[in-house]
């Protein structure tokens, strides 16, 4: 099992850093190619560039429950519940306060 993992292409888990605005502010964002390549995908279903998408998520969650502790993990987090929705799952852990839309 462990093979499954091991033996991917190093380039999906090789970091990658972007820039954006966040509510107006410049910044950059770190996050692993994999997840980059699912927040890309999560904006084009919602015909948006990326940097909209993300600075549009974060300004949702600074209205729900305000600045995140960690914005890039929400991101990664984010990008789960997206490939759990895609494949017809949901593993939401309702336990931890994620809602289900």
């Amino acid at each position: 099992m462990c093979q499954v993992f091991a033996g991917q292409d190093p380039a999906r888990y090789a970091s990658r850093t972007r820039r954006l605005r966040l509510n107006g502010q410049s910044t950059s964002i770190r996050l692993e190619n994999a997840f980059w390549d699912i927040l890309d995908q999560i904006a084009e279903a919602d015909n948006v560039s990326t940097p909209a998408f993300i600075s549009k998520l974060h300004s949702e969650v600074l209205e729900t429950r305000g600045e995140p502790v960690n914005f890039t993990s929400l991101l990664r987090t984010a990008c789960l519940i997206f490939v759990a929705q895609s494949e017809g799952t949901d593993h939401r852990d309702q336990s931890v306060g994620l809602a289900a839309e």
